[in-house]
């Protein structure tokens, strides 16, 4: 497995992750057993980045990972958030980037983690009331306490990147990128580009979109898909972005490859600090992710999947629903929707 170099401060990570917030029973039932499997059999495949968050399942998801790598704590890079107040089912009060809830988080991330050092420290969304100066301030006084090594942000804008990085080294941003979810390509990319900013691209198989194997809207009860606040998953939306999916399939059959690995692939090759974490509950999945990195796509295939949508035009829908949509207005996520965000 390639490895990446992320930041200007040593964070050095397999070029692809592996996002373990759907192990924790997000997009439906999840069997612990199955998860921990696929935890293992990303490792052995030299997958290092696992990247889990405070809130996933009220702390839940946290500790699955912490079980996971108990004995193979030197195999893996573990990346975790803070700064969505929660309660105990998950739901969101609030978010939060006050210098004391950065302290207290991080010592409740460790405990429930089991661990002695977070790798990968990251702000989950912006909070538009404190200054990122504060937080980040905050953040850099663990990596000196020695609980933290490295530091990222979440959904952050090109001018919190900016007042961020002037307080202390952030080596990733982690914001949705995919095939289908172009935004970051007008400002976000160069700007990470500009500073030395790793990029984690979440959801970059549009919630399982971009595998090919979603067919129609109807999600289980369970499954958070099925919640509505993914408008590219809705009736109205996915006949168009299926016809755009089916563009990735024709590719996929000419390298004997599945549509993910595909999607994965093109996300690789757009730019050397860019590292997809895609999630999953199972480690054939994971296996067939990680094949991701062994594919060459030649060039008329990444120029035929590049001008599938563009980044303000093509894809049918909105990522998320208003009351879902992340930082790019520089506003938290609304405190009454009572879900976590993803």
């Amino acid at each position: 497995m390639e490895r990446r170099q992320l930041g200007s401060d040593g964070l050095e990570v397999s070029a692809l992750g592996l996002g373990c917030l759907s192990m924790s029973g997000f997009y439906g039932h999840s069997d612990e057993a199955a998860a921990i499997r696929a935890v293992h059999r990303a490792l052995e495949l030299g997958i290092t980045l696992l990247d889990t968050a405070d809130m996933y399942a009220a702390g839940h998801n946290e500790r699955l990972v912490g079980k996971a790598i108990a004995d193979r704590r030197d195999a893996a890079i573990v990346a975790t958030k803070f700064g969505n107040i929660f309660d105990d089912q998950g739901r969101i009060l609030g978010i939060t980037g006050r210098p004391e809830h950065v302290h207290a988080a991080c010592d409740a991330s460790l405990q429930r983690l089991g661990i002695d050092v977070i790798d990968l420290y990251q702000q989950h969304r912006v909070d538009a009331d404190t200054p990122i100066e504060e937080t980040v301030g905050a953040m850099q006084e663990l990596v000196t306490a020695g609980k933290v090594r490295h530091l990222g942000v979440g959904e952050a804008l090109p001018s919190d990147l900016r007042r961020a990085v002037a307080t202390a080294p952030i080596a990733t941003l982690q914001t949705e990128y995919s095939l289908i979810e172009r935004a970051p390509e007008e400002e976000i990319l160069n700007t990470c580009e500009e500073l030395g900013i790793g990029f984690l691209a979440y959801a970059p198989l549009c919630r399982g979109l971009l595998t090919g194997h979603v067919r129609s809207a109807e999600f289980d009860a369970s499954d958070a898909r099925a919640s509505g606040r993914y408008p590219r998953l809705d009736d109205a939306n996915l006949e168009q972005n299926l016809a755009l999916v089916g563009e990735v399939v024709a590719i996929a059959m000419n390298h004997d490859a599945s549509a993910a690995q595909v999607a994965l692939a093109w996300l690789l090759a757009s730019r050397p600090f860019v590292v997809p974490i895609p999630g999953t509950t199972r480690a054939r999945y994971v296996e067939d992710n990680a094949g991701a990195a062994a594919l060459m796509l030649e060039p008329d295939e990444l120029e035929r999947l590049t001008a599938l949508v563009s980044p303000r035009h093509g894809a049918a829908g909105e990522r998320y629903t208003p009351e879902f949509m992340p930082t790019w207005t520089s506003r938290p996520l609304s405190s009454a929707t009572g879900e976590e965000p993803a």
